[in-house]
């Protein structure tokens, strides 16, 4: 008889906490996300195209909050304090009619860092980091770029964070922060975590257990 040997990086993430209302937004484009370079903690400001999603997610949280019958002053809005996280939370709150400077800073929402690889692609970095290409091909979950952070490294920041939202929350942060909340919030398995689609027009509402796109 064969015994099954577990693969290593492959886990559920656990549960940590339930929140009443949390409503998620990913800042709008900069140009190196529609280069596809590598951002983590580079200071990208947001181009035209991610002003007008910034724009936009903040209308739709507006219609959203007027069809729930939710007051935003019931609520904290948090955000990444990194340059185009707060362009974003500034741009959503002028389409909320709302106060745009009237938010907290996180630093624990700023996005994954990549170290020595911020600013480049992939295929920039394909001849001389081969081998450390195949190593994150194989295992995103743990793979920790030179002087950089590593998937599960993150969750355990973010899930830190989670711990402490006691109340409906708007957070403004990053698609590696939304990865791994999401993996938290849905008890995800760690593979499927780095490969989540985290579009940057979207709103994302966390109620009764599950997540819903506006």
């Amino acid at each position: 008889m064969t015994t099954a040997i577990p693969n290593p990086a492959s886990s559920e993430l656990p549960k940590l906490h339930d929140p009443e209302l949390l409503v998620f937004v990913r800042h709008g484009q900069t140009d190196w996300n529609f280069e596809g370079r590598m951002q983590g903690h580079k200071d990208i400001p947001l181009n035209a195209t991610g002003k007008g999603q910034a724009t936009g997610n903040g209308a739709r949280l507006k219609t959203f909050l007027e069809a729930e019958g939710i007051s935003h002053q019931s609520l904290d809005f948090v955000c990444s304090p990194l340059g185009r996280t707060r362009s974003t939370m500034e741009l959503m709150r002028q389409a909320m009619e709302i106060d745009s400077k009237t938010y907290r800073l996180d630093d624990q929402l700023k996005e994954i860092t990549f170290g020595a690889w911020e600013g480049f692609t992939l295929e920039e970095l394909a001849d001389e980091e081969q081998d450390l290409i195949l190593q994150r091909r194989a295992d995103k979950w743990r793979f920790v770029p030179p002087d950089g952070e590593s998937y599960k490294m993150l969750s355990g920041r973010i899930g830190t964070w989670l711990k402490t939202v006691d109340r409906p929350t708007v957070v403004v942060s990053h698609g590696g922060v939304f990865r791994v909340l999401r993996g938290h919030l849905e008890g995800l398995d760690t593979k499927r975590i780095p490969k989540l689609d985290v579009p940057q027009d979207k709103v994302f509402v966390w109620r009764r257990g599950t997540f819903e796109e506006i």
